[in-house]
């Protein structure tokens, strides 16, 4: 961070969870980031630069702005808390200043970690966010009052509203508006290391007493936060106007009443997620039938237009199956990503979090950990790097191990397709039967999850102790910008990210389905012209059954029957071990590869759809169709627990530092799948 230009000012944002920073972050660089009104959403560093303009006669800088991990204080007890401690003590990579974030109905909190920094010995800006709180109560806050107790610049601000951000920019080009306050370390430290330190230096060696001496460190962090206290308790009498409780606290505890109750918090709780999965699967269906009937009749009209060869084939066989297999699942994607997003801004996923706590202690994890499992319905990767708030090591470890299990949306593309294919489209009561299974599916993940967290919870031995800490922050109206941009980035990461990926992988399933060994195909090819000139079989007859048997001799098929015993118990044939194989580069791969392989080797018509091709396609040398009811069921329950992300793999190696963990992983989810799958279509078959 001291690599500075002439112009340039390094700052670093520091606050406690949820108290705003992502969203002024967002707000001052205009980049598009993450926000979420729930503790750990910002798990890593994250930077953007901006310049501010002239203002009053002051020089223009440009601000690069590093985003630090929420912490209540500079003592870290979670890896997430780590790195903003890190940030602020690596003596080479210091900031030039900390923007410190404050809650203004939480002042007291964010005022222990502002001192810390102070002390530290930074220049330091102080942001009181969500004023609004206080104004809409009728309270004040003196500032000059903070200003001169703190000998720092005290700055309002409603940074989802953008106000207060014009003074702030004012302050953050004058750099020499600080100054620090002192400090005096306890007793017992200066003697235990023979000097008078710094703030700073007893920081540091009290974090690694941690460690060594867990007494001393615990000594220390409290009478440390205990002379903070007092010194604030008596700052905030001065400062407020009065301390009744702000008028959106007591709102928001009516709400909890009746959200956090034992029973009814949990049946509301399972009744939103009814409602998420129903409105996935029904408000998606008809866009969904559209984009899909739109690639089909596109392939037929290019097929038509354009002279026969390679390249068209290529083209109406290879390239539009691929992008159509990831376009038509654009609205469900937006659908998932726009109600996580609902959960998160209103503050209700805090809430999710403390009314499972005493369920999930049971399986050996706490209510912090379905942060990252209910993230996983999104993605794992970002799921996963969301468990470094949690503080116990094993209860990390495991959330880590079972997050790949819940149903994430890479999964959405593969459930939908095979329900629509396999599953009637009726309704039961005010339910649709597909959504239905859907939210079936998604269970399923996390029964799996919870199963293998109670396995883990006895393997994995700790004498950490589990404390579960969570702030509820007050509940407000979603905003709609917040949705539909987080719907926006979810959706064209997918389209950008994936697609890449399967518009890949479906080419090359198109050159591989398409060509065999020397010889195979114009052996085929006499084969059903003989049959032709016989009466044996009339033209379009022998070109469906030529273009299938091309497609078994072909590489592509060769792989597929490579595999086939060992998935055969399980109702898969040779296409489907094609699909299982391709589909490790990403879940979402299949519907490319089904759409590839049905588009070259089908007898259907061009114009008919993937669902239908699926539907009508037989078992090889009979007349039972291949993708029935308990070989689709099957195959489902198969994606749900196989390990079949690279991206996943790579994360947890990286957060755990080992490679064993996602061994077990990848062996452990293997098992699941192919047990799980064989069962079903032993019972449904």
């Amino acid at each position: 961070m001291n690599n500075r230009m002439n112009d340039t000012l390094n700052v670093a944002l520091v606050g406690n969870p949820n108290c705003g920073k992502s969203t002024l972050f967002n707000a001052l660089t205009g980049l598009n980031q993450k926000t979420g009104n729930f503790p750990g959403v910002t798990v890593e560093k994250r930077s953007g630069t901006f310049r501010i303009g002239g203002i009053q006669g002051k020089v223009s800088r440009n601000i690069n702005l590093i985003d630090l991990p929420g912490t209540y204080s500079l003592f870290p007890k979670s890896p997430d808390e780590y790195e903003t401690y890190r940030a602020l003590s690596n003596e080479s990579d210091k900031p030039d200043l900390v923007l410190i974030v404050a809650d203004a109905s939480g002042l007291s909190r964010s005022l222990i970690l502002c001192t810390q920094v102070i002390d530290m010995g930074f220049p330091v800006v102080l942001c009181v966010n969500m004023i609004d709180l206080l104004e809409e109560s009728g309270q004040t806050l003196n500032f000059e009052r903070l200003k001169d107790e703190l000998g720092v610049p005290v700055c309002a601000l409603n940074a989802r509203k953008g106000k207060g951000l014009q003074a702030l920019k004012g302050i953050l080009l004058d750099e020499h508006a600080k100054k620090t306050s002192s400090w005096t370390a306890p007793d017992w430290l200066v003697e235990k290391f023979n000097s008078t330190p710094s703030f700073a230096e007893c920081l540091i060696n009290a974090n690694a007493l941690d460690k060594s001496n867990t007494t001393d460190w615990v000594r220390f962090q409290s009478d440390d936060t205990s002379k903070r206290l007092n010194r604030i308790d008596a700052l905030l009498q001065q400062a407020r106007s009065k301390s009744e409780p702000l008028k959106a606290m007591v709102q928001t505890q009516k709400i909890d009443a009746l959200l956090t109750h034992p029973l009814w918090g949990f049946i509301i709780f399972l009744g939103v997620l009814l409602l998420m999965f129903q409105a996935i699967f029904s408000w998606s269906e008809l866009p969904m039938d559209l984009i899909d009937q739109g690639f089909a009749s596109a392939s037929a009209w290019l097929g038509a237009q354009l002279p026969s060869g390679s390249f068209t084939s290529l083209l109406t066989q290879g390239v539009l199956p691929g992008l159509g297999g990831i376009i038509m699942f654009v609205p469900q994607i937006a659908l998932l990503f726009g109600f996580i997003a609902i959960l998160e801004d209103s503050g209700y996923m805090a809430r999710v979090s403390f009314i499972n706590d005493r369920v999930l202690r049971r399986f050996g994890i706490n209510g912090k950990s379905i942060i990252p499992l209910i993230s996983g319905v999104a993605c794992a990767v970002p799921a996963i790097l969301s468990a470094r708030t949690i503080r116990n090591t094993r209860e990390r470890l495991i959330t880590i191990f079972i997050t790949p299990l819940m149903s994430c949306s890479a999964r959405i593309p593969v459930y939908t397709l095979l329900i629509a294919v396999a599953i009637p489209d009726t309704e039961s009561g005010i339910f649709n039967t597909r959504g239905l299974v859907l939210m079936g599916l998604y269970l399923l993940g996390l029964l799996a999850a919870l199963f293998s967290a109670l396995l883990m919870k006895y393997w994995v031995k700790t004498r950490e102790r589990s404390i579960f800490i969570m702030e509820m922050p007050v509940y407000r109206m979603p905003q709609r910008r917040v949705v539909l941009r987080t719907m926006f980035d979810k959706v064209k990461v997918f389209v950008l990210e994936a697609g890449k990926i399967i518009v890949a992988i479906s080419v090359v399933l198109w050159a591989l389905s398409s060509y065999g060994p020397s010889g195979e195909f114009e052996h085929i090819e006499a084969k059903y012209q003989q049959k032709i000139s016989t009466g044996e079989l009339n033209q379009e007859q022998a070109s469906g059954l030529e273009a299938a048997e091309k497609l078994r001799a072909s590489y592509a098929g060769m792989l597929g029957r490579g595999i086939e015993p060992v998935i055969a118990p399980l109702g898969f044939d040779w296409k489907i071990g094609i699909a299982l194989v391709t589909s490790f580069a990403a879940r979402e791969v299949f519907v490319g590869t089904m759409a590839t392989i049905y588009g070259v080797g089908s007898d259907d018509e061009q114009s008919s759809t993937l669902k239908e091709r699926m539907q009508n396609d037989k078992i090889h040398a009979s007349e039972n169709k291949l993708f029935s009811f308990g070989t689709s069921l099957a195959l489902m329950v198969f994606y749900a627990f196989a390990l079949q992300c690279m991206s996943t793999i790579a994360v947890v190696k990286r957060e755990t530092g080992s490679w064993k963990w996602p061994t077990y992983q990848f062996i452990w989810f293997g098992f699941l799948a192919w047990m799980g799958a064989f069962l079903v279509h032993m019972f449904f078959n």
